[in-house]
């Protein structure tokens, strides 16, 4: 009946083009910040609208990302999972590799992602009002989705650190993981 084609889900899924435009993106993206900042009062609700959208597309990056990269392998200890996200996760999105992956001096259950060029954060102007909004909230939302639906529950944080002798502050995309998951982690076998 049919000239040996195959239909549509029995072809395999091809990579496709992974780039978007970062003219096309900005423009996207500025819109929607302007549009959630008619939606809110002040900075921190802003925050929370960009880092809520973010999670949604975290929850179905990593599937996608598991399928197409890892033949739906999925780490199960904390340091793997972070190593995916610090590397595939971020190549994905960004086209590069994070710069720094660092725990915390002060707290086990802190892990930090630090990178000095987010392009959400460089190509958006900031009124004077909202002087210290951080729209890599919505970088820290897709972070967030990935390790939740990935079984690593956290509270996902961005900051700017100020770099000694650089114009612009680093990012810091802050991890503070549950209790949970620093004790099935733990309880383990290492290697």
């Amino acid at each position: 009946m049919f000239s040996g084609r195959l239909n549509l889900i029995d072809r395999p899924l091809s990579k496709g083009k992974s780039e978007v435009s970062l003219s096309a993106f900005s423009f996207l993206f500025s819109e929607m910040v302007q549009y959630s900042q008619t939606q809110v009062s002040n900075i921190g609700e802003l925050e929370r609208r960009l880092e809520d959208a973010g999670y949604s597309i975290g929850l179905r990056l990593l599937e996608m990302l598991c399928f197409r990269e890892r033949n739906s392998k999925r780490e199960i200890k904390l340091l793997d999972a972070l190593k995916f996200v610090h590397s595939t996760v971020w190549k994905y999105l960004f086209g590069r590799q994070a710069r720094d992956l660092e725990q915390s001096n002060a707290a086990d259950d802190e892990y930090m992602i630090s990178d000095s060029d987010l392009f959400v954060n460089k190509f958006i102007s900031v009124p004077k009002d909202m002087g210290q909004l951080n729209c890599a909230a919505f970088v820290a939302g897709i972070v967030r989705g990935v390790l939740d639906s990935a079984g690593f529950p956290a509270r996902v944080t961005a900051h700017f650190v100020p770099v000694p002798g650089q114009p612009r502050p680093k990012t810091t995309i802050l991890m503070k993981f549950d209790a949970s998951v620093l004790q099935r982690d733990s309880a383990l076998p290492s290697g």
